[in-house]
């Protein structure tokens, strides 16, 4: 939270002059921040550092996780056992990288592509938005068989 709490600060000294008219259905910091007819440098480095460190030390946390969990997971003797934790890590895997690559994707777009189109935007946006919260009972559904089978008839049908 300490990190996250300056960047209203940092947008409030600016003076805007631009359309106050946001592409996405929510507020983006980015989007905001290229409002403003000031030099918007520091501002674009802090928030791109924020979400650097943010994501990168989620992902170093979960992939200590992960070490651990592997680690604790190949002493199993069971093979079978040992099967069923990895699907399960997995099924995580799956979901963490559904919730991040849209989020970095959409960060580096706003903050580099300069020429990239309005459209690509809204639609990262909204795909961030809305994919991880729709996908990850899919995701861990399909690690069970019965669910895996009937999700399956329903598509083949």
């Amino acid at each position: 939270m300490a990190i996250i709490l300056p960047l209203p600060f940092l947008l409030k000294r600016f003076r805007y002059c631009r359309d106050n008219v946001l592409s996405h259905s929510y507020c983006l910091y980015p989007e905001v921040m290229k409002m403003a007819c000031s030099d918007i440098t520091v501002n674009s480095i802090y928030g791109f550092f924020t979400k650097l460190l943010l994501m990168g030390l989620d992902s170093l946390l979960i992939f200590v996780s992960y070490v651990m969990i592997l680690k604790t997971v190949l002493s199993i003797a069971s093979h079978e056992e040992c099967l069923r934790a990895l699907n399960t890590c997995t099924s995580h895997l799956c979901a963490v990288l559904l919730f991040y690559t849209p989020e970095i994707s959409l960060s580096i777009i706003h903050r580099f592509g300069k020429g990239s189109s309005p459209l690509l935007q809204n639609f990262l946006g909204y795909i961030s938005l809305l994919l991880p919260p729709l996908m990850n009972p899919i995701v861990y559904s399909m690690k069970s068989k019965h669910l895996r089978v009937r999700i399956i008839r329903v598509f083949v049908k």
